[in-house]
């Protein structure tokens, strides 16, 4: 008699009434990025589109879906920018509207 591999859970054919429930099938999920796994479902196959093995939320990698061109136009328009520049620039425009603040506050008083 052959071994096959061992079941993932423990399953007994006895706990269960006949005839009401559906067959509790031992079977092999494909993801769309190429893993498998074993588990147990209702259905004989089972086909993901994606899985933890590929989700940006375990992985870690973040994939962006360009849609109608949407992120290389804001990479146009603000730029890769690293959060060292952003403060950068912050401080420079708070600067700049400070020195304009106070140039009409100068020339309103000469006035």
């Amino acid at each position: 008699m052959a071994k096959g591999p061992k079941p993932i859970y423990p399953y007994n054919g006895d706990t269960v009434k006949e005839g009401i429930h559906p067959k509790y099938h031992e079977v092999e999920v494909r993801c769309a990025c190429g893993n498998t796994f074993r588990t147990r479902s209702t259905k004989p196959e089972l086909h993901l589109e994606i899985c933890s093995m590929c989700h940006p939320f375990f992985t870690g990698r973040q994939k962006l879906i360009d849609t109608e061109g949407r992120v290389e136009r804001f990479t146009k328009k603000f730029g890769a920018q690293t959060a060292e520049q952003r403060r950068t620039a912050a401080r420079a425009a708070k600067a700049s509207k400070a020195a304009s603040a106070a140039k009409r506050t100068r020339k309103s008083a000469t006035a």
